[in-house]
């Protein structure tokens, strides 16, 4: 049986180069990868970007309110589908993340969905809530913060500054710049972890 995996991480994880790693590896032996990547993801145009230099163009630039079931479809029957890869998904609507299980059990093709677990203010995202409830498979991609320690927080920085406020998505290098954090240097530099904040 097909299933649902969610691979997350904290910015600098390698998210995306895995990911692109894991496509070409299906490309080389001749299977068919779809590439989805929602469109509030506006960094990379229709494109996915790792931040160690390899891009792709993607093959579905999803909506918030579109069906992932009919935006597949129209491209090409399941059938002729391999695998799905997802970059960014913490940005799906959890509506979309439960389509995405559906692919999988339904019609037999693996989802797999690469994504942030949580935002700057150490909450998570409606997309990532989902996948965390309904995905057969969880694995953490592990990076390190300044300090040395395994980073799971993610501090945005405004003008060079720490910040607690704001919309939950800016993009990075767009509107913001982002830093894998430990705990210890995320409470120090951005400020607690509050219950309910």
């Amino acid at each position: 049986m097909a299933k649902l995996y969610f691979r997350y991480g904290a910015m600098n994880s390698s998210k995306t180069a895995l990911l692109l790693t894991a496509a070409h590896n299906y490309e080389e032996r001749d299977q068919h990868p779809v590439i989805v990547k929602p469109g509030v993801d506006t960094k990379a145009g229709q494109s996915v970007s790792s931040r160690v230099g390899v891009e792709r163009p993607v093959d579905v630039v999803l909506g918030a309110e579109e069906s992932l079931r009919e935006r597949l479809l129209a491209l090409r029957p399941y059938a002729d589908i391999d695998a799905v890869f997802i970059d960014e998904a913490q940005f799906l609507t959890p509506a979309q993340v439960d389509e995405a299980f559906e692919v999988a059990v339904l019609h037999g093709v693996p989802v797999l969905c690469y994504g942030l677990r949580g935002d700057f203010t150490t909450r998570s995202f409606p997309g990532s809530m989902r996948l965390l409830e309904i995905s057969h498979s969880i694995e953490e991609l592990k990076t390190i913060c300044r300090c040395g320690s395994k980073a799971i927080f993610n501090g945005r920085r405004v003008g060079g500054q720490f910040v607690t406020h704001g919309e939950q998505v800016a993009i990075d290098g767009q509107h913001a710049e982002y830093e894998s954090l430990c705990g210890r240097c995320y409470v120090d530099k951005v400020g607690p972890v509050a219950h309910g904040s």
